[in-house]
């Protein structure tokens, strides 16, 4: 577990390849060359489908975008569920609960949508969030799961509060799996690069040791830059498409596409389910 200032000082490191090699060793001491993913299928909270597209195969459904209401919430679920059957599902951002129903009555509003028949929030971003631990315990407390740390704007001067912020949250909370330390949206004023990206895995991975898996999403930061993540801290792949189109064959189906990127890495691929269970 490394300190705020060895933390600042990999930051300023122009030496990406004895970082991510420091990285890499702790997701290696960790996981060894296991690599875990999961496809998901998602479903938008305003417009769930009466149907599954043909070739769907599925570790995890979740319901995507913010809800109107807590009513509107738990329309989705029951919608969710007739397509989900014993598949996990998982929904929503933490931060969105709160603001729909106010920290006073979070634990209500998660109880609902726990009756619903929602099993875990799919996002807790720590940069939003104005008290993680209190509103992760609150949901768990009316029997959601929360174990995946998300950011949704990753700004320069946060780069190492984010992941130290992680470490201290698991510290306080536990029974976070995982880590998602690339932001889900594109800051306006800060942009960052490839290479801003891959420092960010590496370093998120050497400061929150204390946290199981480092992941990295797939259909948000693409193919290549997951696999090169893989070799320098991430061992956990989201967001892999659970429905294969049927047009460039079997070997390139996504369920191929995800395996072979991760083997051609090195590593062993194990496809796991949105409880964190090995498939098959």
């Amino acid at each position: 577990m490394i300190s705020e200032v060895e933390a600042q000082a990999l930051l300023h490191d122009r030496d990406l390849i004895a970082i991510g090699m420091k990285g890499d060793e702790v997701r290696r001491r960790l996981h060894g060359s296991k690599t875990t993913f999961v496809r998901v299928f998602e479903i938008h909270v305003d417009a769930p489908p009466s149907a599954l597209p043909p070739r769907t195969s599925a570790g995890e459904f979740r319901i995507v975008g913010r809800p109107k209401s807590v009513d509107a919430a738990i329309a989705s679920i029951r919608a969710a569920l007739a397509l989900a059957g014993s598949i996990p599902l998982t929904g929503f951002s933490l931060a969105d609960l709160l603001s729909l129903a106010g920290a006073a009555s979070l634990a209500d509003a998660c109880g609902a949508l726990h009756d619903a028949g929602l099993e875990a929030v799919a996002e807790a971003p720590i940069d939003v969030l104005p008290d993680p631990a209190a509103a992760i315990s609150a949901a768990r407390a009316a029997g959601l799961q929360v174990a995946r740390l998300t950011v949704d704007v990753l700004g320069p001067d946060s780069r190492v509060a984010i992941p130290m912020r992680a470490r201290d949250l698991q510290q306080a909370v536990g029974e976070i799996r995982a880590f998602a330390p690339l932001p889900r949206a594109m800051s306006v004023t800060a942009p960052s690069t490839g290479y801003d990206d891959v420092k960010q895995i590496a370093l998120a991975r050497l400061a929150a040791d204390n946290i199981e898996s480092i992941q990295v999403d797939w259909a948000l930061y693409g193919p290549k830059l997951a696999q090169f993540a893989l070799t320098i801290g991430a061992d956990d792949v989201d967001n892999v498409s659970a429905v294969d189109p049927g047009t460039l064959g079997t070997r390139r189906s996504p369920l191929e596409e995800i395996r072979g990127n991760i083997r051609s890495a090195g590593l062993e691929a194990v496809e796991r389910n949105g409880r964190y269970e090995a498939m098959g």
